[in-house]
């Protein structure tokens, strides 16, 4: 018996996926007008915008993405190249990348390079561009400092917490003024100087921290001690921090970020060593928990969404250049601020003056 003969038997219609012809009918619109929304096109009144992504909603439009980027030479794609996923830095500032350039209609690729080799960095560029990516964000990449040393394989390249001397645009954070900051507020406290927890010598962003410091002593007249060494880690603050703690006249330490301040607090309370009593403490970054350390942590916080969102920008002005004309080298700089809690005083009275 066949569906004729039988009223109630179903018959399947193989149907074919909407269009942006049947888009453009239904809400109204010329195809160009529904190519642009489908691109994420700026050009478009909002009114008509949602117009057209109701239409597509309704007919359950999907973009072909092969077809897109042969017809535009893009593949909505962006590439990210990190050197220490541990870090709480770059982890946050790879996850703020990630929703920024979601939010633009992009997707990401990352590759961690274990070992900042030359070889090893131009390996994950290959990577990253055999997958058809638009444009690469690279995540503190000393490499780059090298002379003729080219990572950008034909793509437009953004550098994140980098040197803004490079020949590629780069986005951090001021650095100076953050740090800054933080001296001026310990001094202000009445601190005679302020002792310095540094980050491994070989990053950019802890070096930069430590010149700060010391530029922001010299500035003040203050004396200025010799920095300590670490990693980024509160195992380091805490060796490092014994023998802070075991260094009578030290009052105040700024260290490179919140795990070393985390390592020196221990550090401190085993030598009996009260804060802020007896010694103030200030970190850098602003992680999550640093509200939660016990005392609450003063700190400089990153603003890691902007530079995300600043670093997307910077790769679409490129990767589309009729946005702003003919893209430039550009440095973005993006300003910290302090965050003063619990963990700074002033000095203990003897040790004033």
């Amino acid at each position: 018996m066949d569906s004729a003969d039988n009223p109630t038997a179903t018959t399947r219609v193989a149907r074919r996926p909407a269009s942006q012809a049947d888009v453009a009918a239904l809400a109204g619109v010329s195809a160009q007008t529904v190519s642009r929304v489908a691109n994420n096109r700026s050009n478009v009144e909002p009114e008509t915008r949602e117009r057209v992504l109701s239409a597509m909603r309704m007919l359950g439009y999907q973009r072909n993405s092969a077809a897109r980027a042969l017809t535009l030479g893009r593949f909505h794609a962006l590439g990210v190249v990190t050197f220490d996923i541990t870090a709480q830095g770059n982890a946050r500032t790879l996850a703020a990348i990630s929703r920024a350039a979601q939010s633009s209609g992009y997707s990401i690729s990352v590759v961690c390079v274990e070992n900042e080799t030359e070889d090893a960095v131009q390996q994950a560029v290959r990577q990253l561009t055999d997958q058809a990516v638009d444009g690469l964000a690279v995540i503190e990449a000393q490499i780059l400092d090298r002379p003729g040393f080219d990572a950008s394989s034909g793509v437009p390249v953004v550098v994140v917490d980098g040197d803004p001397a490079r020949r590629h645009s780069s986005i951090d954070t001021d650095q100076a003024a953050g740090v800054t900051a933080a001296v001026r507020h310990l001094l202000d406290l009445g601190h005679r100087t302020v002792w310095h927890l540094g980050g491994p010598q070989n990053s950019h962003a802890a070096r930069r921290r430590a010149a700060a410091w010391h530029d922001a002593l010299k500035a003040a007249g203050a004396p200025v001690p010799p920095v300590r060494f670490g990693d980024w880690t509160a195992a380091s603050g805490y060796e490092l921090g014994k023998r802070i703690a075991s260094t009578p006249d030290v009052t105040a330490v700024f260290a490179a970020n919140d795990q070393l301040a985390l390592g020196l607090v221990r550090a401190l309370h085993e030598a009996g060593r009260r804060v802020p009593e007896d010694v103030s403490v200030v970190g850098f970054d602003d992680i999550p928990e640093a509200a939660y350390f016990l005392p609450p942590l003063t700190t400089v916080r990153q603003d890691f969404e902007q530079v995300g969102r600043q670093c997307v920008a910077l790769l679409l002005d490129q990767i589309d250049p009729p946005r702003s004309g003919e893209s430039a080298v550009t440095a973005v700089s993006v300003l910290p601020q302090l965050v003063v809690r619990a963990s700074t005083a002033a000095p203990p009275a003897t040790a004033r003056g």
